[in-house]
């Protein structure tokens, strides 16, 4: 069935679509427990899996009343995902970074996975052949403008 970590992601993201809040509440020692590993191993599926470029925000508190808490966030045209995006790519956005991103615009069927192909091989700048200084710089702005376009309802 694939490894624990993506058991722990599967198992996270089956608790979140059951839920109509759009998060869940967690015990991180709990959720250890049920896989019988570290809460490391926790950790680092958050960390990787459940990031925001893949639509999540996962808050957390350690110690004896810790939590974990993870939200989905919400994609369409009022969503606040874009938003938060737009907020957090910030003046510089790598390129693992906007290729996590992309995939979540599969993933919510707002790109077509040829559309993402595109936007990737925009967002890369394999064919600039260093002609930017600065692509990372470059590459936030470029992502911006995609989700703001994403969020607009007179596209037609």
């Amino acid at each position: 069935m694939g490894n624990l970590a993506d058991r722990i992601e599967e198992y996270l993201k089956r608790i979140l679509e059951q839920t109509s809040e759009g998060y869940i509440i967690l015990q991180r020692s709990e959720l250890a427990g049920e896989f019988a590993c570290v809460p490391s191993q926790i950790n680092y599926v958050l960390d990787t899996r459940f990031t925001v470029e893949r639509g999540y925000l996962v808050e957390s508190r350690r110690g004896g009343g810790g939590y974990i808490r993870i939200i989905r966030l919400g994609l369409g045209l009022e969503g606040q995902y874009q938003q938060v995006m737009r907020q957090l790519i910030g003046e510089r956005l790598s390129r693992e970074r906007s290729n996590g991103l992309v995939d979540r615009l599969v993933e919510e069927e707002l790109v077509t996975i040829r559309e993402a192909a595109m936007i990737k091989s925009v967002l890369s700048g394999n064919d600039l052949n260093g002609e930017f200084r600065d692509w990372d710089m470059l590459r936030a702005r470029l992502m911006k403008t995609i989700l703001t376009t994403l969020c607009r309802d007179d596209l037609s």
